[in-house]
């Protein structure tokens, strides 16, 4: 893609630094949407984080030419019948806060055994190119849902979401963070797919 610049959908800035860290290391700078003076708040309506994502995408491409990537995310609880999902963020009401969302969780899980409180990060990652060409992904991080919030770092319900070897994704550095979470993941896999249309243009090819 000749120009490496996205904008990303989002204000959040533990989600663009998470997104921008990923895709410089293949050459791409990300800008938020404050950057270069967008203010937009599409209602997100969709039934899944993918619909969502490209939302959010198709709602910024009326402000902007520039290539456009968008994530939406959230967790499922499986205990829960996969809520909070696609109402992660507003779990506990509109005017939801991390705590509040957090504590919401807990109560409804509160007696539940741990082999019960099996969870998961998702992920859905949109590209919209500036020729309306869509690229997604998906990704996934398994875990469960502990009894207590533990750990400073991250946020959202990093601080209650374990992985196995029960160490929270709050307790884990960024770097580590960053190679296995589920938006990672997502991300990578979005970076392979820049690099085969990088690799597709240097050769001629139109796409």
């Amino acid at each position: 893609m000749k120009d490496k610049i996205f904008i990303a959908a989002t204000n959040n800035k533990n989600k663009l630094r998470e997104i921008s860290e990923i895709l410089k290391k293949i050459g791409y700078t990300t800008f938020s949407m404050k950057d270069v003076g967008i203010d937009c708040h599409p209602e997100e309506t969709g039934n899944s984080f993918l619909e969502n994502a490209l939302i959010k995408a198709k709602a910024i491409r009326k402000m902007t030419d520039l290539p456009i990537i968008s994530d939406d995310s959230g967790i499922s609880v499986d205990y829960l019948g996969g809520m909070p999902g696609v109402h992660t963020s507003r779990y506990s009401g509109e005017n939801s806060t991390d705590d509040s969302n957090i504590l919401k969780l807990l109560n409804a899980l509160e007696g539940v055994e741990k082999p019960k409180r099996t969870a998961r990060f998702i992920s859905a990652v949109v590209v919209l190119m500036p020729d309306g060409q869509i690229i997604t992904s998906m990704g996934r991080c398994e875990g469960y849902i502990g009894f207590e919030k533990r750990g400073n770092n991250g946020f959202g319900y990093d601080p209650i979401f374990y992985l196995s070897r029960n160490i929270s994704f709050a307790e884990l550095e960024d770097y580590v963070k960053n190679s296995i979470s589920h938006r990672a993941r997502a991300l990578r896999k979005i970076c392979f797919k820049l690099k085969k249309i990088d690799r597709m243009e240097l050769l001629g090819y139109d796409i």
